[in-house]
């Protein structure tokens, strides 16, 4: 069979890929897209998008739980799990049908089926019907990344559950364990906890999402032991032993292996980039620790090869894989694009209550030498977050005290994960303290924290 020619070839079609794919086609190349599973990938169909749907329905349900605080009734207030699933699968299924239109409208061949590089620009695509030839003068790997799963841990689908298990549940757990207390981790142990399952998490760290500053972390740990969850810091699941509908995990901690029930599972402890069966090795890329090294471009020092998202490592956030996807369908349109700034790509957590940054923590901006001014300002202090009944949370910023530059921003509370975007933005154009001081935030609005965030920095906190 002859081999079918493009400008592009892209494999994986989840936010770096499709993205990648679209923006090329755009910029007037022709594009080919292989996908073996779905359109979307994990984020549209196992991720991002139907835990967002999960996490509403439990914040709604939390909310009805409050209704008497709000002078209002509502009794006999419950949930219907498969519903509530269910909804979940429809709001992404609803966004992965929304792919492939994208796709026919921007003139994109997209191809279902296993792709291999069989050498220097050319992809050998196993289907249904057989195995189809592609060429291309540039090739973007986007293939993503799966679940860790730990020896002794693995997942089975009944009694030990994944993110795609913890999705589709095949019952209610009543006392369940979340390993890890990353953002998987923490969203579903928030959810399963909202619905009401007694709910333990296990986070080998000193702390709770580790990734964030100690403060927040701190204080969102408070509010998760409020809402009912338990949290064991400095510990290690060392093994668990299944017997029918009860696993036995061993969890050492403070140097002592306690034994602690569970009828249910969630391992969340990270994730490995699907770098096999690829042939990238074969092709002289290099690869660290399930991981494709690349360059600031993506490029993997194959000449036409590019690798990103996921499988090109840390942050493994689908906005930065969707951007990547832009920069690199730029470059190999002959454009001049900025490559990203890890730094200034914000992370989110969807748990209750929310959790957002941007830039660098205190310790690490400490860390890297900096003469620090840090701004702080409770959510207690703001009035649309009282008449929200959302007072819990705060705001802190972190200025370089020599240039006023904006080094991070950290928050905890309700919609943080919509306010982020203001310091994102900051940081693009590079704004200063001044810059933000100037700025009139509206009233009365929660973003109005973030002002006097950075007003407290330098002194000037108005309502605090």
């Amino acid at each position: 069979m002859a081999a079918k020619n493009f400008d592009l070839i892209v494999i994986g079609a989840g936010p770096g890929g499709y993205v990648a794919a679209i923006r090329a086609a755009q910029l007037g190349l022709s594009v080919a897209c292989v996908e073996r599973e779905h359109l979307g990938g994990i984020c549209l169909n196992w991720g991002c998008i139907p835990t967002k749907a999960l996490l509403r329905s439990a914040e709604v349900l939390n909310l009805m739980k409050r209704a008497k605080e709000f002078g209002l009734k509502a009794d006999s207030v419950g949930y219907d799990l498969d519903a509530v699933v269910q909804r979940s699968r429809g709001v992404a299924k609803q966004l992965s049908g929304g792919i492939g239109h994208l796709f026919k409208k921007n003139k994109i061949t997209s191809i279902m089926g296993e792709a291999k590089v069989v050498a220097k620009g050319k992809v050998s695509v196993k289907t249904d019907k057989g195995t189809e030839e592609l060429t291309a003068k540039n090739v973007i790997v986007a293939t993503g990344a799966r679940a860790r799963e730990l020896p002794g841990l693995e997942a089975d689908g009944d009694l030990v559950w994944t993110y795609k298990h913890a999705l589709q549940p095949v019952r209610m757990p009543k006392k369940l364990l979340v390993i890890g207390s990353g953002a998987i981790g923490i969203e579903f142990a928030s959810f399963y906890n909202t619905l009401g399952a007694d709910t333990t998490v296990v986070e080998v760290m000193d702390r709770v999402l580790p990734v964030e500053d100690a403060e927040i972390s701190a204080f969102a740990k408070k509010q998760f032991v409020k809402h009912g969850l338990k949290i064991m810091e400095k510990a290690m699941v060392k093994k668990l032993d299944r017997a029918k509908g009860k696993v036995t995990a061993h969890i050492e901690v403070g140097g002592k292996v306690e034994q602690h029930e569970f009828d249910t599972v969630i391992s969340a402890v990270g994730i490995v980039g699907n770098v096999e069966g690829l042939g990238l090795e074969e092709l002289g890329v290099k690869i660290d620790r399930t991981h494709v090294v690349t360059d600031e471009y993506c490029r993997t020092g194959v000449d036409g090869l590019f690798a990103i998202g996921d499988i090109a490592g840390a942050p493994w956030l689908a906005h930065k894989a969707s951007h990547e996807g832009v920069m690199v369908a730029e470059l190999i349109a002959g454009k001049h694009p900025h490559p990203i700034k890890p730094n200034s790509i914000a992370g989110c957590t969807y748990c209750h209550p929310q959790v957002a940054s941007v830039g660098l923590t205190e310790a690490k901006a400490k860390e890297a030498g900096y003469e620090l001014k840090v701004g702080r300002f409770p959510f207690i202090g703001n009035g649309k977050a009282i008449a929200l009944g959302e007072p819990e949370g705060m705001i802190k910023t972190v200025f370089d005290a020599k240039t006023g530059e904006l080094l991070g921003a950290h928050m905890v509370g309700p919609e943080v994960t919509e306010l982020i975007q203001g310091y994102v933005v900051g940081r693009q154009l590079e704004t200063t303290e001044e810059d933000l001081m100037e700025t009139v935030f509206p009233h009365p609005t929660l973003s109005e924290a973030m002002h006097e965030a950075v007003l407290d920095a330098y002194g000037r906190a108005l309502h605090f």
